[in-house]
């Protein structure tokens, strides 16, 4: 088992080198730098620019730039980021618990309705009831992300103002209201990016588990819990899903990657405060440090809920073994 973490762990490091090291160069190479997006104002000179280019170090070559950010990263430095005149590692440490708020929430609903949705279809396949809902779910699974999310805002934020269009809470009431009644605020709040993740990945997640139930219910196991007088309903729910259970474990971390990559266009429609809107927002400043910083806060949180998938795989199924 140790040395089947360590492997997975060594396997992840070179990934989100290899992730941070695109990254890096990649916004280097696009137009523009942090110095003349962020002061481009009246009164400040092309001379002033170079000195602060110079005073932090970007008009060195790409290599010695990415050499000390490597050096500034492993002793615990992310930089300063010049857009928001903040450090960089103030910035993640502030938006990062917020992403992990929204991924996290839409992971385990995905995940809960996926299977519940499932094991609906998987109790009368080719029913009635298993062809609406394989319907319902491959127009959900063919929607684009922003697309979906842009059709949550204009009905149920602008058309039927139930919920908040933006933001994690009220700027202006939160502070001044009672505590449940802030608590209501958040969670107002929450309901249009979570539900847009949740129905995006309920879809693939329905599909895949309706494919492992289906598998198993030729097994033999299958027909004798039928023929010992249990329904096919129960048979389903109480066998059936626990030994199909493993190929939705192993996707979930699979999932991550792909959560993250939509919260990023979620959390921009919905202006939700999180990496992907600071991310966005960094590119747009050509931020180096902040993008650089967030792909690698991102890309290890990713790597580690693919590790904890492989685990929970090996912990569920006894044929896996792990050296």
């Amino acid at each position: 088992m140790r040395r089947y973490v360590a492997g997975r762990v060594l396997q992840a490091a070179i990934v989100v080198l290899l992730v941070t090291t695109a990254t890096f160069v990649l916004v280097h190479l696009a137009p523009g730098d942090p110095v003349s997006l962020a002061f481009d104002r009246p009164g400040v000179t092309e001379a002033m620019r170079q000195q602060w280019r110079a005073d932090y170090g970007l008009d060195r070559p790409i290599a010695e730039q990415y050499a000390r950010w490597v050096g500034n990263t492993l002793g615990g430095e992310l930089g300063y980021s010049l857009s928001l005149r903040r450090p960089v590692a103030d910035v993640v440490a502030e938006t990062m618990p917020r992403t992990l708020l929204l991924v996290g929430l839409a992971l385990a609903l995905s995940f809960g309705l996926g299977i519940v949705a499932a094991v609906l279809q998987a109790e009368r396949p080719g029913g009635a009831r298993d062809r609406w809902l394989g319907r319902v779910l491959l127009v959900l699974f063919s929607v684009p992300d922003f697309w979906l999310a842009l059709v949550m805002l204009i009905v149920f934020a602008y058309h039927l103002p139930i919920f908040p269009a933006s933001g994690i809470v009220d700027p202006v009431l939160h502070d001044y209201i009672p505590l449940g009644a802030r608590i209501v605020d958040r969670l107002k709040h929450l309901v249009l990016p979570v539900t847009t993740l949740t129905l995006l990945s309920t879809a693939a997640i329905s599909r895949q588990q309706r494919s492992a139930l289906l598998e198993v219910m030729p097994s033999d196991w299958m027909r004798t819990a039928v023929a010992k007088g249990l329904s096919r309903r129960r048979a389903v729910r109480r066998h059936a899903l626990r030994n199909a259970l493993l190929p939705s474990i192993t996707l979930a971390g699979l999932y991550l990657p792909a959560l993250v990559s939509g919260a990023l266009l979620v959390e921009k429609v919905f202006s939700w405060p999180g990496m992907g809107l600071l991310a966005a927002d960094a590119i747009g400043s050509r931020d180096y440090l902040l993008v650089t910083a967030a792909v690698l806060v991102t890309s290890i949180a990713v790597a580690i809920g693919a590790l904890l998938a492989d685990l929970a795989s090996a912990a569920a199924d006894p044929r896996i073994r792990v050296g």
